[in-house]
């Protein structure tokens, strides 16, 4: 395969499934509800609990917006499709230190988290042809890690708010790099 034709591959992933905003749009969504939920005068592992069940409805708030946005789940004849679902399901083997986190040491779960988002991102760069996804990951990965070390326990909240508002800026990005490509005939 050819340079040229990876890269049009990859602009096709792009254009058709608009770099995947349907699921950054809803992380923010879901992060602005863990920002809530860390506000909540619960022990920090409670609390921790409670965020794992609030991203479980991630994937059919994404599938919701994507009727809305028009995005595209399955693009037809691209080998590479299949290979955002694998980027995705990578992040799972970041877990353990989730759990580890939520476990021993839950007032930092909120952290470690945001983190692991913001770190899943990075390859989806590539996969996208978009830098705007590299970008974010080490702003929201750093960002988090930076809060985390100056915030008091109380104050941890603002990491998931923090997250929350990266993720829609972060879409806002992708969506202006997909009309781009759109005015550039990309497709």
């Amino acid at each position: 395969m050819t340079t040229e034709k990876l890269d049009e591959l990859r602009n096709e992933l792009s254009v058709k499934s608009k770099n995947g905003i349907d699921f950054t749009l809803s992380a923010s969504i879901i992060w602005l509800v863990i920002a809530y939920l860390w506000t909540l005068k619960f022990k920090a592992y409670d609390r921790s609990v409670l965020v794992f069940i609030a991203g479980a409805p991630l994937l059919p708030m994404a599938l919701f917006f994507s009727r809305i946005l028009k995005t595209n789940w399955k693009i037809t004849n691209n080998p590479l499709q299949p290979l955002g679902l694998w980027l995705n399901f990578a992040q799972l083997f970041y877990f353990p230190f989730l759990i580890f986190t939520m476990i021993k040491i839950p007032e930092y779960f909120i952290m470690v988290y945001a983190i692991i988002t913001g770190a899943h991102l990075f390859p989806y760069g590539w996969f996208y042809k978009t830098s705007w996804y590299s970008i974010f990951s080490g702003i929201i990965a750093i960002g988090a890690l930076l809060l985390g070390l100056n915030l008091s326990f109380e104050k941890m909240y603002l990491i998931a708010l923090f997250t929350s508002v990266s993720l829609f800026i972060l879409t806002s990005f992708l969506y202006l790099d997909t009309t781009k490509k759109l005015k550039q005939g990309k497709l």
